[in-house]
């Protein structure tokens, strides 16, 4: 079984793709974390993530560093959502995405075209979404864990940007899959959310999706 999970960034897509994998006791792939080892190798390497050529050069990168703890900081994210825009750079990770989703028994992946360009036939997909204020909290949140303190404007700020250039960008933007079921976690407790995602998988896979819903 292959379950694709799209969305923006701190909509907890994440959390409910891990949440989803322990369940059914699948393989769980974030493919964001494959654009962040790109963009972390750019940045090492004191080269520009706009570069096209740059961030190109940069996607032969060993599967260890996605263990990385550095993939997760805030100005890794950023860069990120700039190399990811490079067509070419997503024609070079395509492949890697796609034989994960391909795997025997199947796997979970999330991302923002999973649905959409690398596991257009999963099985069951969700395309989790919230409020940019409610994601920008939740980021702002995060971060002040991790010992940063911007402030909540300028995450919101930044939310706004990504979303606008994840959603714009000429090669395959951000969008939710026509047969996608859509889980607004806004106002959703984590537990709640889990569950909520559980069950649109278990309609979706029994046959009873009958098309996008509105959670």
């Amino acid at each position: 079984m292959i379950i694709a999970v799209d969305g923006p960034a701190a909509s907890g897509k994440g959390t409910i793709a891990r949440a989803l994998a322990r369940h059914y006791g699948l393989p769980h792939l974030d493919t964001g974390l494959l654009y962040r080892a790109v963009a972390v190798s750019v940045l090492r390497e004191g080269r520009d993530p706009a570069s096209e050529a740059d961030a190109l050069a940069a996607c032969g990168f060993a599967d260890s560093l996605l263990d990385d703890p550095e993939l997760r900081t805030d100005e890794v994210g950023k860069a990120a959502s700039v190399v990811s825009a490079h067509p070419p750079v997503r024609a070079a990770l395509l492949e890697r995405q796609r034989s994960f989703a391909q795997q025997p028994g199947g796997a979970v992946l999330d991302g923002r075209d999973i649905g959409t360009v690398i596991a257009p036939d999963a099985d069951a997909k969700l395309f989790v979404k919230a409020t940019p204020t409610i994601r920008a909290q939740r980021r702002h949140l995060e971060l002040r864990k991790h010992g940063a303190n911007p402030s909540l404007d300028k995450v919101l700020a930044d939310i706004r940007t990504r979303d606008e250039r994840d959603s714009h960008r000429s090669e395959a933007p951000m969008r939710q899959a026509e047969d996608a079921q859509v889980l607004d976690t806004s106002f959703l407790s984590i537990d709640a959310a889990i569950q909520r995602a559980i069950a649109l998988v278990e309609a979706r896979t029994r046959g009873a999706g009958g098309g996008a819903g509105q959670a």
